[in-house]
């Protein structure tokens, strides 16, 4: 190491900015990914303001329609690929994997740090590329349009493409991590559930992401070689793409909601003072997330001409999920139930975890029913249906997390009040937003489009204010955490009575978690448990 003691917290020692950037302390590595997701979230915020700004009106409101389609597709490619998809496994899992495991670091402390630096560089390009010469392909960068464009596509995808190794590699250390580093009595029965949701994104991130890699790496290799994969003017096929694209993307989803799955799974049995209800039918439906995911990826295709059986297996296959994931939610239900409940901010946003999401959930049902999802195929209730289960199940995990463990990160405690009025602008901000949405595309909007007539501007006038209410809820949040991070009055070491590893441990953790390696004797969630 550096010839330090362990005295002081991963914070302050060593200081100075060179030890953080040459870091491998995963707390440190954590709290880097966190800054830079964070950043994107609200670079990739403002996008969205001023997508739903022009949307406030028909006809022209702030942007000719050229811009409206770059604007759309930087908040999409900024969301998905440089906020959701790293933040909770990079981020928080990075944090507390290793601490809840009883593990001094990760398995591979470099790579960790060169993960990072992967990270960031696919990013700078991207963004670079975005900013400076723009695109407006949409996120997903559908052929054969993305091939004739003349906007930035391959930078973007070159981006994507870095990026994706990063993904790759955090996966692979954290998969190593739980199955060689785990303390003595830390069984797989032992593991928080936020570990097992970590370690099933994981597996999908490994396995996932390759494809998503070489699907960009032949988009660019057809625009700047001209080889024939995917425009048919060239003899591809452009519904390849899709199922290339498809085929990583919808696991994807998971990589993004998974971790958050996690986060609820640790809040609800502390701030319900509950052993948590059926702990192994939510660690073993983690798994069969992660496995599910990977046969489902034709269901965003039932309208691409692909053959009648096709779509009927992908219908019924579609609906499978719905059944480790309705696990999920009852076994949650089932925790609160006669539950001594607090409702703390952390609490707060897991309950509207639980209410987003769920409705998230049955709306996928809708659009995995064949001659539903025909009417509603990109219409605004795909919009509608896919932030509520990112940002109402993804980021209200991520929230709920972000609040539960930010005196343990950081030794400092926000103000609960400020809390939870943030809370409340969100929450209603959201509904606001997306609600109307729903509305909006059963009766017939489509999505991605500039402009709309008239019998539309009503719902939408809604949806354009409920977002102003989200960044008021988003800026009043940023506020307080800076405040409370500066703040001279310390936190408690567990304020929360959390019976997890990491609440056993000063606040904010020393350089090496442990001073001596721990050893589990009993379960993570022993809440209210009469021990015979």
């Amino acid at each position: 190491m550096s010839g330090h003691t362990e005295v002081g917290n991963y914070l302050t020692h060593p200081k100075g900015f060179w030890s953080w950037v040459t870091t491998i302390d995963h707390k440190r590595i954590g709290i880097m990914y966190m800054a830079t997701t964070m950043t994107f979230f609200f670079i990739g915020g403002i996008f969205a303001l001023l997508v739903r700004l022009e949307l406030l009106t028909p006809g022209l409101t702030v942007m000719s329609a050229d811009t409206y389609n770059k604007f759309f597709t930087y908040h999409g490619a900024i969301m998905v690929f440089m906020f959701i998809i790293p933040i909770i496994p990079a981020a928080l899992g990075n944090f507390f994997l290793p601490i809840m495991i009883g593990a001094k670091d990760v398995a591979f402390p470099r790579l960790n740090l060169a993960s990072y630096y992967i990270f960031i560089s696919g990013a700078a390009l991207a963004v670079w590329a975005l900013m400076a010469h723009g695109a407006d392909t949409g996120w997903t960068f559908y052929t054969p349009y993305s091939i004739r464009t003349n906007t930035s596509v391959v930078l973007v995808a070159l981006g994507v493409f870095v990026m994706g190794f990063s993904s790759i590699l955090t996966g692979l250390n954290f998969i190593t991590t739980v199955h060689k580093l785990r303390c003595p009595g830390m069984t797989f029965y032992r593991m928080p559930l936020f570990v097992w949701a970590v370690y099933a994104t994981a597996i999908i991130q490994v396995l996932a992401t390759p494809v998503i890699g070489i699907t960009t790496l032949l988009l660019v290799m057809e625009r700047v070689l001209k080889i024939g994969i995917f425009d048919p003017a060239l003899g591809g096929d452009a519904v390849l793409f899709q199922h290339f694209f498809w085929f990583y993307s919808h696991p994807a989803v998971y990589i993004m909601i998974l971790p958050g799955m996690g986060i609820i799974s640790e809040v609800i049995p502390v701030f319900a003072r509950k052993h948590i209800f059926g702990y192994k039918a939510i660690a073993y439906s983690s798994l069969a997330i992660a496995g599910i995911s990977f046969i489902v990826w034709g269901h965003h295709m039932f309208v691409s001409g692909q053959s009648p059986l096709a779509n009927l297996l992908f219908s019924v296959l579609t609906m499978f999920v719905a059944i480790p994931t309705a696990i999920k939610v009852f076994n949650w239900t089932a925790t609160l139930y006669k539950g001594s409940i607090s409702l703390k901010t952390p609490m707060l946003y897991a309950v509207s975890f639980l209410f987003m999401f769920t409705i998230g959930g049955l709306t996928g049902l809708f659009l995995a029913a064949l001659s539903v999802d025909v009417h509603l195929h990109d219409t605004y209730f795909v919009v509608a249906h896919f932030h509520y289960v990112m940002m109402g199940g993804t980021v209200m995990g991520l929230l709920a997390g972000l609040h539960y463990w930010w005196p343990k990160m950081f030794g400092k405690m926000y103000n609960e009040w400020g809390g939870k009025i943030s809370w409340a602008l969100i929450f209603i901000g959201f509904n606001m937003t997306f609600f109307t949405q729903f509305f909006l595309g059963y009766l017939g909007m489509p999505r991605r489009y500039y402009d709309y007539p008239p019998q539309y501007a009503g719902l939408n006038m809604i949806s354009t204010i409920g977002s102003w209410f989200l960044f008021a809820g988003f800026l009043l949040m940023l506020i307080y955490f800076i405040r409370s991070f500066f703040s001279k009055e310390k936190a408690a070491d567990n304020p929360w009575g959390g019976k997890t590893l990491e609440w056993q441990i000063p606040s904010p953790p020393t350089e090496h978690n442990f001073h001596e390696t721990p050893t589990v004797t009993g379960k993570p969630y022993d809440y209210g448990v009469v021990k015979l």
